[in-house]
């Protein structure tokens, strides 16, 4: 069951990878009636959630910049911001590296116990496995958010 998890990861990673290939710079940054956010957003929360997600189930480091975390953290939004986000290539590079790196996982990790249960409202995810499943979803609401912007930016 575990080394299915790590599958649909990649599987996931991989639709979204493909969606994002035509998309234009400029329309990173549309953002469509109804929506709090941009595809820019969601990519760059989608990179930053699986970064601290890994670090929390596996222990890994982080492996980007310390500012994604006032771009795309929960509650942020693009009309916040006062830095220039990362560029389409950027965040296209980072969806990548997180692809690759989802290789080095084993099915045995996501047995492992988290140093404490990480909570999330009235969810408390106990095991690397849990939580890295429950990223997994997360991912997949938001590549329903960027489909449909796209459908409505194109």
């Amino acid at each position: 069951m575990s080394q299915s998890i790590i599958h649909t990861g990649k599987v996931l990673r991989q639709i979204m990878i493909g969606q994002l290939q035509d998309v234009s710079e400029s329309q990173m940054d549309i953002q469509p009636e109804g929506f709090h956010n941009t595809v820019r957003w969601n990519i760059g929360h989608m990179v930053y959630w699986l970064d601290k997600y890994s670090s929390l189930s596996f222990g890994s480091p982080s492996a980007i910049p310390a500012h994604y975390e006032t771009l795309f953290n929960s509650g942020t939004k693009p009309s916040d911001w006062t830095v220039t986000p990362p560029s389409k290539d950027e965040l296209m590079a980072m969806l990548s590296e997180q692809l690759s790196s989802l290789s080095d996982l084993a099915p045995e990790m996501l047995e492992q116990r988290l140093q404490a249960p990480f909570e999330m409202g009235p969810f408390q995810f106990v095991t690397a496995g849990e939580l890295f499943n429950f990223a997994l979803i997360h991912e997949a609401l938001h590549l329903g958010v960027i489909s449909s912007q796209l459908k409505l930016i194109k």
